[in-house]
C-alpha cells in the first residue's frame, strides 16, 4: 500500500515538474506552407515560417492585468485542443458574396483562467487572448512583439513623434507610407496598422488586427535592437476638453494608468499576419472579415449601399445657375436634381447645415424638411454630416429625431482616436443607428477592424489619406499611394477615399485649390478607383456642374456598383500598379491604375465565363494624357474569356471597363 502511494506521488511530481518546462506546439496551414511554432516557457513566443522563409522570428506575447498578474509569464498549460475548420459564410455589402473560411486551430488553455487561440490559414496566421475570469479585470498593458531575422524593407504609416508635447495617440490616421528598412524606423515615433514588410523574394506580409471591441487599437514603435517592433496602446481617457478643429474634438487632458477595465470573461482582439507570394493576392484578401463577429442586425433589408453626391470637396462650386451657390436650400436641390438624373442614391449635407456643436439646430438657410421631401419625390435620400462630439451629446435622441424626419444616415467625423472609450462609442453609435434604421459613414476614423461585418449598417470608414486631403498637398505622391493602399490599408476594410475628380492634372501641372480642386493623375485613374477602392457608400467628390460637363465619365461612375459578388485580382505590384476585376450579377467591372511611371499592362479576360461573348465599354488614357491628364479614349469592343489585350497607362494613369453580355 505504501509503495503504491509513493508511486502515485512520484508520478504527480514528475508530471508537475515536466509541465512547467518549456513546451513546444506547432500548427500548420491547411496547404502545409505556413508553420506556426509556439514555445511556452518563462515567456510565450510564437514564430512563423512560410515554406523555408522565416516571416516572424520568435516574438513574445503577454498581457498584464491588475495585481501585476502577467498572462504569459511562467504559464502552465492545462490542456490543448486542435480543430480543422472548412466552411463558407456570406458577408453582406462586400467585395464578394461568399467567403471561404478554412484554417487549422490550436487552443492552449492555461492555469489562472486564460487561453490563447491560434488560427493558421493558407494566407496567414492569427492569435488572440481569451480570459475566463469570474470578476471584471483591468488590463494594464499588452505585449505584442514583432521580431525579424533580417533587416527587411517596410511600408509604414507614421502617426506622430512620441516626443511631441501633444498627445501622440490623437490622430486622423491619414499618412502616406514611409518606405524604409526596419532598422530605419524613426526613433521615438508611432506607426499604426496595417503596415507591410517586404521580404525581397516576392513574399510580403501585412500586419493587422481584427475584432477590436472594448479595447484600444494597436500602434507599434521600434524595439531596442532595431530588429523589429513593439506594441503601444493609448491609455484609457479620464478627463477631456473641447479643442482641435473648430473646437469640435474632445482632447484628452488626463489618462489612466491602464488600457481598459473590462469583463473578466471575454475574447480579445486578433493579432494577424497575412502572407502573400504574389502582391496581387493582398488586394483580394478576406482575413479581417473571417476573424470578425457575424452581424448583430437580424433584418438588413433596409440597408442600401450606393453613391453619394458630395458638396464639401468641390466647395459647393456650382455655376450657370440663377441663385447664389453655397450652403442653402437651392444649392442642395440642385445636387438632388443631379443625383436623381444620374440615379445616384444619396446626397450628403456636409458641415454648415447645422450648428457644429448642436446638430439639433439647423442653419436658417437650409430647409431640411423641404429637402427630404424634394429628394423623396426624386428617389434621392439625404445623409447628414456631424462631428462625433456633437452626436454623442445625445446619440439616441439625435438619431431617433432625424430618422423620424426621413434622414437615411450620418457621416460622423472627427473621432480621431482609438482608445477603448472611443472604440466602445463606435459600437454604441452603430447599435443605436441600426435601431433607427440609419446608415453610418465613420469619417475622421481609425482603420476598420471588422465591425462592418458585425454592424453592416456601417458602410464606410476613412482612416486613409484621401482625395479631400490631397487637394492641398502638392508634395504628396498620390498615384504611388493609390497603388499602395489596395495592398495594405484596404485589407482592413472599406475606405472613404472620396474619388471622382473631373479636373485632372499631370505631376508637373498639379496645383492646390480649394474651390476648383484637382486630382493628381489622369481621368481614367479617377474612373478606375470606383472599381478598385472598396466603399459600399462611395462619394462622388466633384460638383454637379463639373460632372454634367463630363457626362460620359459621369455615366460610367454612376453605373459602377459599390458592392460586388466576386473579385478577381488580375495583376499588381505594391506601390507601382494594380488591376482588379469585380462582378455584380452577370456584369464585370475592371479597374487598373499606375503610379507616376507609365507602363504597359496586359489584361487577361480569362475571368469571364467560357463560351460567352461580352461587350466591353473601355475608358483608357488618351494619346495626349501625359500632357493633358483629362484626355481619354472611350471604345466598345467584343471580348471573351480567351481575349488578352495590352494597354499603355500614362504616368498617373488608369484603365476602366464595364463588361457585359
Amino acid at each position: 500500500m505504501k509503495k503504491g502511494i509513493f508511486f502515485i506521488l512520484t508520478l504527480f511530481f514528475f508530471n508537475a515538474t515536466f509541465s512547467q518546462e518549456a513546451q513546444d506546439f506547432v500548427v500548420t496551414s491547411p496547404n502545409g506552407k505556413i508553420k506556426v511554432s509556439i514555445l511556452v516557457g518563462e515567456k510565450i513566443t510564437w514564430s512563423v515560417l512560410h515554406e523555408k522563409n522565416q516571416i516572424l522570428a520568435p516574438s513574445s506575447i503577454s498581457m498584464t492585468l491588475d495585481q501585476n498578474e502577467v498572462l504569459g509569464k511562467n504559464a502552465l498549460v492545462l490542456n490543448s485542443k486542435r480543430e480543422k475548420v472548412n466552411t463558407t459564410f456570406e458577408s453582406p455589402f462586400y467585395k464578394k458574396s461568399t467567403i471561404k473560411n478554412q484554417y487549422n486551430l490550436l487552443l492552449l488553455n492555461f492555469k489562472n483562467g486564460f487561453s490563447i487561440e491560434y488560427r493558421v490559414f493558407d494566407d496567414g496566421a492569427a492569435y488572440r487572448f481569451i480570459t475566463q475570469k469570474k470578476k471584471d479585470i483591468t488590463v494594464k498593458s499588452e505585449e505584442v512583439s514583432l521580431n525579424f531575422d533580417q533587416d527587411y524593407g517596410s511600408l509604414m504609416p507614421y502617426v506622430r513623434d512620441l516626443r511631441n508635447p501633444k498627445d501622440p495617440y490623437i490622430s486622423s490616421f491619414e499618412a502616406h507610407y514611409a518606405n524604409k528598412k526596419i532598422s530605419e524606423f524613426a526613433k521615438d515615433t508611432l506607426a499604426f496598422l496595417p503596415f507591410l514588410i517586404d521580404f525581397k523574394n516576392q513574399k510580403k506580409a501585412v500586419f493587422l488586427e481584427a475584432n477590436l471591441q472594448d479595447y484600444p487599437g494597436l500602434f507599434v514603435t521600434n524595439n531596442a535592437s532595431k530588429s523589429g517592433f513593439q506594441s503601444r496602446f493609448s491609455k484609457y481617457p479620464l478627463q477631456e476638453k473641447n479643442g482641435g478643429f473648430n473646437n469640435i474634438n474632445l482632447l484628452i487632458t488626463e489618462r489612466a494608468d491602464y488600457l481598459v477595465k473590462t469583463k473578466g470573461t471575454r475574447n480579445f482582439p486578433w493579432r494577424i499576419i497575412v502572407i502573400s507570394e504574389n502582391d496581387k493576392d493582398l488586394a483580394n484578401n478576406d482575413m479581417v472579415q473571417k476573424l470578425s463577429e457575424p452581424t448583430k442586425i437580424k433584418d438588413i433589408s433596409w440597408i442600401k449601399p450606393g453613391k453619394v453626391a458630395w458638396d464639401w470637396w468641390n466647395d459647393w462650386n456650382i455655376y450657370n445657375v440663377d441663385f447664389k451657390a453655397g450652403i442653402n436650400t437651392e444649392t442642395y436641390k440642385y445636387y438632388i436634381d443631379f443625383a436623381s438624373k444620374n440615379k445616384v442614391e444619396y446626397v450628403v449635407l456636409d458641415e454648415g447645415w447645422s450648428l457644429e456643436d448642436d446638430i439639433m439646430k439647423h442653419s436658417p438657410n437650409v430647409d431640411l424638411e423641404t429637402l427630404i421631401a424634394y429628394g423623396k419625390e426624386r428617389n434621392v435620400d439625404i445623409i447628414l454630416w456631424c462631428s462625433w462630439m456633437a452626436l454623442t451629446k445625445n446619440t439616441e435622441g439625435i438619431l431617433k429625431n432625424y430618422a423620424n424626419l426621413g434622414i437615411k444616415g450620418f457621416k460622423v467625423d472627427f473621432l480621431d482616436r482609438d482608445d477603448a472609450k472611443m472604440v466602445n462609442s463606435i459600437y454604441d453609435i452603430a447599435q443605436k443607428a441600426a435601431d433607427n434604421k440609419l446608415l453610418i459613414d465613420f469619417h475622421g476614423m481609425h482603420k476598420p477592424t471588422g465591425i462592418q461585418r458585425t454592424f453592416p449598417n456601417i458602410l464606410n470608414f476613412e482612416g486613409v489619406k484621401g482625395l479631400e486631403n490631397n487637394k492641398w498637398t502638392p508634395n504628396d505622391d498620390v498615384p504611388t499611394y493609390d497603388c499602395s493602399i489596395p495592398f495594405i490599408r484596404m485589407m482592413a476594410g472599406p475606405m472613404d477615399y472620396t474619388p471622382g475628380a473631373m479636373r485632372n492634372a499631370t505631376k508637373s501641372e498639379f496645383k492646390p485649390s480649394n474651390s476648383a480642386p484637382e486630382s493628381q493623375g489622369t481621368r481614367c485613374h479617377q474612373l478606375a478607383l470606383y472599381t478598385i477602392f472598396e466603399a459600399p457608400l462611395q462619394m462622388m467628390a466633384d460638383s454637379p456642374t463639373a460632372y454634367m460637363k463630363e457626362q460620359e465619365s459621369t455615366n460610367f461612375i454612376a453605373k459602377t456598383p459599390t458592392t460586388f459578388d466576386e473579385t478577381v485580382a488580375i495583376d499588381g505590384e505594391v506601390g507601382k500598379f494594380v488591376a482588379l476585376a469585380r462582378r455584380k450579377a452577370s456584369t464585370w467591372y475592371l479597374g487598373a491604375i499606375t503610379n507616376w511611371d507609365s507602363r504597359e499592362i496586359t489584361i487577361d479576360f480569362s475571368f469571364l465565363e467560357k463560351g460567352k461573348k461580352y461587350e466591353a465599354e473601355i475608358f483608357s488614357d488618351g494619346i495626349n494624357a501625359e500632357k493633358a491628364a483629362v484626355d481619354y479614349k472611350r471604345e466598345i469592343i467584343a471580348v471573351d474569356s480567351a481575349t488578352k489585350l495590352k494597354y499603355r497607362l500614362a504616368g498617373g494613369g488608369g484603365l476602366a471597363m464595364v463588361i457585359k453580355y
